[in-house]
């Protein structure tokens, strides 16, 4: 019952209470990058979640074979590989999203909380509360991207998804789209208005 409680822990704490962006402000660069629309916000939150799972499983599985002396090298090599797999698929398969994404796809291997993840947890646990703590971090982290993207492509762009949101007659009436919020900037309002919120809802992560 223990693992079953831990293994629940290890999913569910980084959706909220230990989220890696708004909790420890990790992967802050792609947030202010990739979230002026929605569709690549949802790509690249997928991706970082097959990215994270799988070099934490394979880290797990090498973890009593990998010197200490190279490890971090190790990590890179096996990030480095999923994250060219990812970019592969993209560019077969969803090409103009790829575009929108261009070279933040690859600086999926210098993110912070993929690195985190492999040497704080990955490294000293099996393989499945691995794949369950890299599935946590990346939801967690790819729900505050889409959150940013959703409010940014809405209230910048009158869209979601490409598709019209903001009535016609409203712009007839004399609405004007934010153009602030595609500007990176915004993006990073949108995060501080978000960890106001959950500090809010969580008083334990208040400092004194």
């Amino acid at each position: 019952m223990a693992e079953k409680v831990s293994n629940k822990s290890v999913l569910f704490n980084p959706l909220s209470k230990n989220n890696p962006v708004i909790v420890q402000v990790l992967g802050i660069c792609s947030v202010l990058a990739v979230t002026a629309k929605l569709e690549p916000s949802i790509v690249m939150g997928l991706s970082v979640i097959a990215v994270l799972a799988f070099s934490n499983v394979i880290i797990s599985l090498l973890r009593n074979t990998i010197p200490t002396n190279i490890r971090i090298i190790v990590q890179l090599v096996v990030v480095a590989g999923l994250v060219v797999i990812v970019s592969q698929l993209l560019e077969a398969y969803a090409y103009d999203v790829s575009k929108q994404l261009s070279v933040f796809i690859g600086l999926i291997i210098t993110n912070c909380i993929l690195m985190g993840r492999l040497e704080a947890f990955a490294m000293a646990n099996r393989p499945w509360p691995s794949f369950l703590d890299g599935i946590g971090n990346g939801v967690g982290y790819a729900i505050i991207l889409i959150i940013v993207g959703f409010f940014r492509e809405l209230l910048g762009s009158g869209t979601l998804l490409g598709y019209q949101i903001v009535p016609q007659a409203f712009y007839e009436a004399g609405y004007v789209n934010n153009g602030l919020m595609i500007l990176p900037p915004m993006a990073l309002i949108v995060v501080a208005c978000i960890i106001w919120v959950h500090r809010a809802r969580n008083k334990e992560l208040q400092e004194d």
